[in-house]
């Protein structure tokens, strides 16, 4: 068993399940007391950002509560929004933009390939574009890597796909 190993670290959300976890939310609030009569709107571009209006400050941090547990339930981890500050509307009301994070951005990807040489292990790694690869002779170096990476928190979701 002379080959090399590899696998790649992505972060890519499932825009399905997230327009999902989005109905999910509204029929909800939809059917709340608490939101009877008044101004409550998620919309979602299908790409990478939701707009979410509310009547106050209050009102749009529980309908940004009821859409993270409506995303967990789905199996979308909430790292995935990256949530703009608030802003005054029409009215009174208020409304905040949530932009979704697709990828791993240069500085992460950085961070994580320092984390993976940090390890000490007989492992390569490398940026191509929003993937890194790790490549290695062993499997079980590899596992290592992926484990203590599960361990670390690098504010973003990592997925680890095409192991080979």
């Amino acid at each position: 068993m002379a080959g090399t190993y590899s696998f790649d670290i992505v972060s890519k959300p499932d825009l399905q399940e997230i327009d999902n976890a989005i109905n999910q939310a509204l029929k909800e609030i939809s059917q709340r007391y608490d939101f009877k009569g008044i101004i409550a709107e998620i919309e979602f571009n299908k790409k990478d950002e939701i707009k979410i209006h509310a009547q106050d400050e209050f009102k749009l941090k529980s309908i940004i509560e009821i859409l993270k547990a409506k995303m967990v339930k789905r199996g979308v981890s909430p790292k995935f929004l990256d949530e703009g500050k608030v802003e005054a509307a029409t009215s009174g009301t208020v409304r905040q933009v949530i932009k979704i994070k697709n990828g791993i951005s240069k500085e992460k990807a950085k961070e994580i390939v320092q984390e993976i040489k940090n390890m000490k292990l007989k492992v390569q790694a490398q940026i191509m574009d929003d993937i890194i690869r790790v490549s290695g002779k062993s499997k079980d170096d590899l596992q290592a890597v992926i484990h203590n990476l599960r361990s670390k928190d690098f504010g973003i979701e990592l997925q680890f796909t095409n192991y080979r």
